[in-house]
């Protein structure tokens, strides 16, 4: 089964954020590299109506227009159907933002290999909750430090 990834809004909007700290910088050229892997076929990338609700969301025109671009890469839409939306709801029990939630219920029910963040609060509370979550959650770049890509 090839690699999936789901890249929440933060990741996507990445390589568009003021690259002079070395941490933003790092976390831009790792979804670059995970983009350009979407684009080779050796990963598959996964959109969601959350995502495309948050992406209408942004303000910045040209950076809404850019992340919209690279969702096209994306080679399955997850609908917000009944399971998610419950499943969303027992997220934000545990703690989770709504849209965080529904995020990650997106990409459990896609069955993506792993969901993949720049915001450190969603990731701690991800790990922290691993045990209640049927997707793993990671940065990219440490994702891609510990993951063999084919």
């Amino acid at each position: 089964m090839p690699i999936s990834v789901y890249l929440d809004v933060c990741c996507l909007q990445r390589p568009f954020d003021d690259l002079s700290q070395v941490r933003v910088r790092l976390e831009a050229e790792a979804v670059a590299l995970i983009l350009s892997y979407v684009e080779e076929n050796r990963i598959r990338l996964f959109s969601s109506e959350a995502i495309e609700y948050e992406v209408n969301q942004i303000t910045n025109q040209r950076r809404a227009n850019r992340v919209q671009a690279i969702m096209m890469l994306a080679s399955h839409r997850i609908a917000s159907d009944e399971f998610v939306v419950a499943r969303a709801a027992e997220m934000t029990d545990f703690g989770f933002a709504a849209l965080d939630a529904l995020h990650l219920a997106c990409a459990e029910a896609s069955e993506a290999s792993v969901f993949l963040t720049t915001d450190d609060k969603l990731l701690k509370r991800a790990l922290r909750l691993r045990a209640q979550l049927s997707i793993s959650t990671a940065n990219p770049v440490t994702w891609l430090q510990e993951t063999e890509i084919p």
